[in-house]
């Protein structure tokens, strides 16, 4: 085989277009390096199959020419990413169109590509090629493949010379849904961006558009006039991409869809380019895709992380938020009461109460139909008040959940992040919380109780198990769960008789006979002034224990200008009785109305012990 010439370059092949045709670039320096594409000389080799520009009407599906593919694959797995020899034997005067030889290095040879592919019978001698001593080397190499019958030389038919290509899927979803997260060895024809790739899906030689699951990188952007303007690392992190994953061998993971685009995972033998990608800083995780990455979500959040703490390319001058220093990051805590279902005030090892809110998460809110609106102005025109817990839709079914899973129980609580006052609003403290290691906020979000706060792509200030939130919000909606089901919502019409004599009076009979009841402590107002929520009955009453009287506590929320006159030991009261049984189940018997208020005949706490509250009352005092 010929020797390359004096007056040769060296490069690296980035891709094969065909068998006959390669692009080659130079090393990079700063930046994407020069490219050059070189023609092979004195041969032609069948043509590849093309797909249809969707943007031309008149354009259509063409198919590949006997062996082209294979003519395509033996090239592509012999010089891609591989350093070359090589030099240009002449131009086109038309097309400007570079022909020339392609030297390899095997085993410390350097040896002649085309006359390898000629020796293959993968490439066509051109008839019109002038005579010489290289020409007459192919002649003879092209003679002893025919009679060897290889490549497009053999006479047998061969079933698997030309492909069946699908280049587009009748129903991406219903293809991604049956092959979710399965492997499929596949090839990357072509680099659009940094995270967005095309490429055959390998046996079966199927056409995608495939976007990297839970990230974003640099792109480019087209004007009016249909010119393109780079993002700043747009180019270097296609680059990146393309140097890695043009034409090679990988695995890719099918693991959901948006628009006409499968996202996916693609695994290159160094590894998951995606994770290289962030942690090389040329991208960053997105939230509406993470939610779909099926492995290796953790390992992104962290190599994002640390291109975030190096400062890397499109984390330059970064500063990641903090929290105050006389912030506890993590305790233990019991849980006292649950606040609309996105917050719980909670009692420290050292005595200290605090409200804290889950991180990224949002309770439910009213609905805005039509329906709802007209029952919402019914009642505004009937002066009732406005009882978020019964009246906003799964409000009450998520308070419930919380309360029977947390009240009295211990927590694990980690800060995330703080919101600073404004307006009305005091400073809040949104915590991931847990118990036995199972996150309370997925749990919820898993039920369809709630939903996940989509935050800003900028914004660090999330929960510390973001992901696995954005995981179980897609469960709830793919089984329909609670607030994303197509069910008409639970309605809880419930009886409020606390301040009317005339409605305290009427319930009372049937209270009375009922006997005993169960009751849930809703509010407690002072040390024997508390309201409870009768489920059997499906109302609210206020009453006092009976033959005890505690002192007066302040009031919960006072009104501008209101005074109320508190007297001693009426905060510690309040607190005693809050701790013991707000928001637990309690046995209750109804004795009679005094003014506006049920007294209590005897009440009892659903307690191992079972004593009643009125003798530890007196007992603490």
């Amino acid at each position: 085989m010929s020797n390359p010439q004096p007056s040769t370059k060296t490069g690296i092949v980035k891709q094969v277009l065909s068998g006959d045709a390669v692009v080659i670039r130079g090393q990079p320096r700063g930046g994407p390096p020069q490219e050059k594409t070189l023609a092979f000389s004195n041969v032609t080799a069948p043509r590849l199959a093309r797909r249809p520009n969707p943007n031309a009407e008149s354009s259509g599906e063409t198919k590949d020419e006997p062996y082209a593919w294979e003519s395509r694959e033996f090239l592509r797995k012999l010089v891609v990413g591989k350093e070359v020899t090589f030099v240009v034997d002449n131009t086109a005067a038309t097309s400007r169109r570079e022909y020339g030889q392609l030297w390899i290095n095997k085993g410390g040879e350097q040896v002649n590509v085309i006359e390898l592919m000629v020796a293959e019978g993968l490439v066509e001698l051109r008839t019109t090629t002038k005579q010489n001593e290289e020409m007459t080397r192919l002649i003879e190499l092209e003679s002893q493949a025919k009679t060897a019958g290889k490549g497009k030389w053999n006479k047998e038919k061969n079933p698997n010379a030309v492909r069946n290509i699908t280049w587009t899927i009748e129903n991406l979803r219903k293809f991604v849904d049956k092959n979710h997260g399965k492997e499929f060895d596949a090839v990357i024809e072509h680099v659009r961006d940094g995270c967005t790739v095309r490429a055959f899906l390998l046996p079966d030689f199927i056409y995608v558009t495939l976007m990297l699951s839970g990230v974003k990188c640099p792109n480019f952007k087209r004007d009016e006039n249909g010119k393109e303007t780079a993002e700043m690392f747009a180019e270097v992190a296609r680059f990146f991409t393309e140097s890695r994953l043009l034409q090679r061998d990988v695995k890719i993971i099918l693991e959901g869809v948006s628009n006409q685009n499968v996202l996916g995972t693609v695994i290159h033998p160094a590894g998951n380019i995606t994770e290289l990608l962030l942690r090389e800083g040329f991208a960053h995780c997105v939230d509406w895709s993470m939610g779909v990455v099926t492995q290796g979500r953790s390992k992104l959040r962290l190599a994002e992380k640390s291109a975030k703490e190096k400062q890397l390319r499109v984390w330059k001058g970064y500063q990641p938020p903090t929290l105050p220093s006389s912030v506890l990051k993590e305790f233990t805590a019991k849980v006292l009461e649950v606040v609309n279902g996105d917050a719980l005030v909670v009692k420290t090892g050292d005595g200290q109460f605090l409200k804290v809110f889950f991180s990224s998460l949002r309770p439910p809110r009213p609905k805005t139909d039509d329906a709802q609106e007209s029952s919402a102005a019914t009642e505004r025109q009937a002066g009732q008040k406005s009882r978020p817990l019964y009246d906003v839709p799964y409000m009450f079914e998520a308070r419930e959940f919380l309360r029977k899973k947390l009240i009295g129980k211990k927590v694990n609580v980690v800060v995330d992040y703080l919101r600073p006052a404004n307006d009305d609003f005091p400073e809040r403290t949104y915590c991931s919380i847990s118990r036995e290691g199972i996150n309370i906020a997925e749990a919820l979000i898993s039920k369809g109780l709630a939903t996940v706060v989509r935050h800003r792509g900028d914004d660090d200030q999330r929960s510390s198990f973001y992901d696995e939130l954005l995981s179980a919000e897609a469960r709830a909606i793919k089984n329909s769960k609670g607030l994303h089901s197509k069910k008409e919502y639970p309605l809880h019409r419930v009886a409020d008789i606390s301040g009317d004599v005339a409605k305290a009076k009427q319930f009372l009979p049937f209270l009375q006979r009922s006997g005993k009841a169960t009751a849930v402590v809703e509010f407690v107002a002072s040390g024997s002034r508390l309201r409870l929520f009768l489920p059997k009955d499906t109302c609210l009453i206020t009453f006092l224990l009976t033959g005890v009287s505690c002192p007066r506590a302040p009031l919960a929320n006072p009104k501008a200008g209101q005074t109320f006159v508190t007297e001693k030991y009426g905060q510690e009261a309040l607190q005693f009785t809050k701790e013991l049984v707000l928001q637990r189940e309690v046995t209750t018997r109804i004795y009679k109305v005094i003014a506006v208020t049920l007294h209590v005949f005897r009440w009892r706490l659903r307690l191992s012990l079972r004593i009643k509250v009125e003798i530890l009352l007196v007992g603490s005092m």
